[in-house]
């Protein structure tokens, strides 16, 4: 499958089939997680239910603390 990530177009396996899969492959950690699938900014609780497919557009934001 094709998607549009942060702008970059990856290839990821078939077995990718919710944004939480996505998020689990970019975002293994799970910090805080903003995403935006192809326009609408999803909340944590539909990752897990919002399917993909084939050129979805996906923006994923994390926040990283520091100083």
């Amino acid at each position: 499958m094709e998607l549009l990530i942060n702008g970059t177009t990856v290839q990821l396996s078939n077995n990718i089939t919710t944004v939480s899969d996505v998020i689990d492959y970019f975002i293994p950690d799970r910090p805080a997680v903003v995403v935006e699938h192809n326009g609408n900014i999803l909340t944590k609780e539909n990752h897990s239910t919002v399917n993909v497919k084939d050129g979805d557009k996906i923006e994923l934001v994390n926040f990283v603390g520091g100083g």
